[in-house]
């Protein structure tokens, strides 16, 4: 499914919709919910990042762990609005300097992805793919003929009903 935004606000509302979703899916997991963010430079992956954590409920400031690889924002363990409890924590890696996935191991990676009380959100996944559970949410950013303007695009046929529901927004 594809959206397009024109302002960094709509971008964030997308990203804080689908998490508001995921909150609320009180499937049971095997292994984290994982969310690769691909896309060029300024495509809109971070802002992306800023939206969805702001959903989870995050207040801290939120940026790109470009030279620290990666960030972890504890998450409340009880959402009064949402009444859920599934994920503890939600991790922010940054790959771009990445150039192969042992990389990530000495971070606690493969433990990270095999925990189901994670939500981890990766930005430039390609190089680690092959270590990437085979469920990942795969969400797509390109730059539009315009300077603000994105195309969004989810690759994953379990968010029928976030489609659904951001349809009517």
């Amino acid at each position: 499914m594809e959206f397009k935004t024109i302002y960094l606000a709509q971008t964030k509302k997308i990203a804080g919709l689908l998490a508001e979703e995921i909150l609320a899916d009180k499937s049971k997991r095997k292994n984290s919910l994982a969310l690769a963010l691909s896309g060029d430079l300024g495509s809109g992956k971070t802002t992306f990042t800023q939206g969805f954590l702001r959903g989870l409920g995050i207040k801290n400031k939120i940026t790109s762990p470009t030279f620290v690889i990666a960030k972890n924002y504890k998450l409340k363990t009880w959402n009064l609005k949402l009444k859920t409890q599934n994920y503890k924590h939600a991790w922010h890696f940054d790959c771009y300097r990445i150039r192969k996935p042992a990389e990530l191991f000495s971070l606690g990676f493969k433990e990270i992805l095999a925990d189901p009380r994670n939500i981890v959100l990766i930005e430039w996944p390609e190089v680690i793919k092959k270590v990437l559970p085979k469920n990942s949410i795969w969400i797509n950013f390109k730059h539009g003929e315009k300077e603000n303007k994105r195309t969004i695009n989810f690759r994953n046929g379990r968010l029928r009903n976030f489609y659904a529901n951001l349809s009517s927004h």
